[in-house]
């Protein structure tokens, strides 16, 4: 901020109340050396003289000594008017001396008031100086903004051209790698989709051949079902045409035989549900718990002893749960039905794969 330059009024207002205060204080001292000087005795005749009272005078001695006491009376009073003059030449001394100081103190005014002038004057050079300096300073630092400025846009732009340039040259990177992936995926599709044709072939194949085995199969079975019954019949009928011994004996044999025959049954159903779990291996056995209704309907299975595999214990239980009922039961006697309500069938995954 400029500092205002102090005007002429100002610039004599500290110098002249120095010299006034210089002034009171000189006249002060004066006063009080006045009042401090101490009082001189009363001047006495140079000249004593002694008198004698005698018991007779004669006029001579009066005489003598009437003159002789105004020549001491004359005496004092020169002394007197000398300590007078004294005392005037020391007070006119003391207000010389005064005048003396007060022009010292004026001279020493002024000379502090010049002192003063030349410092202010000083200061205002200095405080120019320093507002130049501080101006070409200000401007250098402008100066060197800008500079930096300029150079950081320069770096920027730079910075800049080279990200687009690196954008760029990935981005053909980037075509250029998507071209050869696309390729590389288009030649794997068409492989995949060849190997998917091939599979698709064998697959239909395979179910073309296990069609017409499980057709077979269930031919075959079919047929031993059928010749199961028709081999049942055979044997209760000819239970019912013997004798009472021949029907008794024949039903002992015939049910050691429709046991056999059941059990061959309950295989051949589970068999048929049967799904064969990844770990089934030749040689495994598991013993089912198996609970029947007299109209042939499974109400329970449970494994009894396990084969040591799971999954192939789970999938044996399933199949046989899968039978559901076996209408083959409803024409067996009570006799030869009760074996049925509760028993154990052991399965193997031969068993279970016919």
């Amino acid at each position: 901020m400029q500092q205002r330059e102090p005007s002429a009024s100002e610039s004599y207002f500290w110098p002249s109340v120095w010299a006034i205060g210089l002034h009171v204080l000189v006249f002060g001292m004066l006063f009080v050396s006045f009042a401090m000087t101490p009082e001189l005795p009363p001047s006495k005749p140079i000249v004593q003289a002694t008198l004698y009272q005698l018991k007779s005078k004669s006029q001579a001695t009066t005489q003598t000594n009437q003159k002789i006491a105004g020549e001491a009376k004359k005496t004092a009073s020169r002394q007197t008017e000398v300590e007078q003059l004294e005392q005037k030449k020391i007070e006119q001394e003391a207000v010389k001396a005064a005048e003396q100081k007060k022009a010292d103190a004026a001279q020493k005014a002024e000379e502090a008031r010049e002192a003063a002038e030349a410092k202010k004057a000083e200061a205002a050079e200095q405080k120019k100086a320093a507002e130049a300096k501080k101006a070409e300073e200000a401007k250098k630092a402008a100066e060197k903004q800008q500079a930096d400025i300029a150079k950081k846009k320069a770096e920027e732009e730079a910075k800049k051209q080279a990200e687009e340039e690196a954008k760029k040259e990935a981005a053909e990177e980037a075509k250029k790698k998507a071209a050869e992936d696309a390729k590389k995926k288009a030649a794997e599709d068409a492989k995949k989709k060849a190997a998917a044709e091939d599979a698709k072939k064998k697959a239909a194949e395979e179910a073309k051949k296990k069609a017409a085995a499980d057709a077979q199969k269930k031919k075959a079975q079919e047929a031993a079902r059928k010749a199961a019954e028709d081999k049942k019949a055979q044997a209760l009928a000819e239970l019912l045409s013997d004798t009472t011994e021949r029907q008794q004996a024949l039903a002992d044999e015939q049910g050691d035989q429709v046991a056999g025959d059941f059990d061959d049954l309950i295989r051949m159903r589970a068999a048929e549900g049967w799904a064969r779990p990844p770990s089934a291996r030749k040689g495994m056995t598991v013993v089912l718990q198996i609970n029947m209704l007299p109209d042939g309907t499974i109400t329970n299975v449970s494994v009894a002893k396990s084969s040591g595999d799971g999954p192939f214990d789970s999938s044996a239980v399933a199949a046989v749960k899968n039978i559901g009922r076996l209408t083959e039961m409803q024409g067996l006697k009570p006799s030869d039905f009760n074996p049925y309500r509760s028993f154990k069938m052991t399965f193997t995954p031969e068993d279970l794969a016919l």
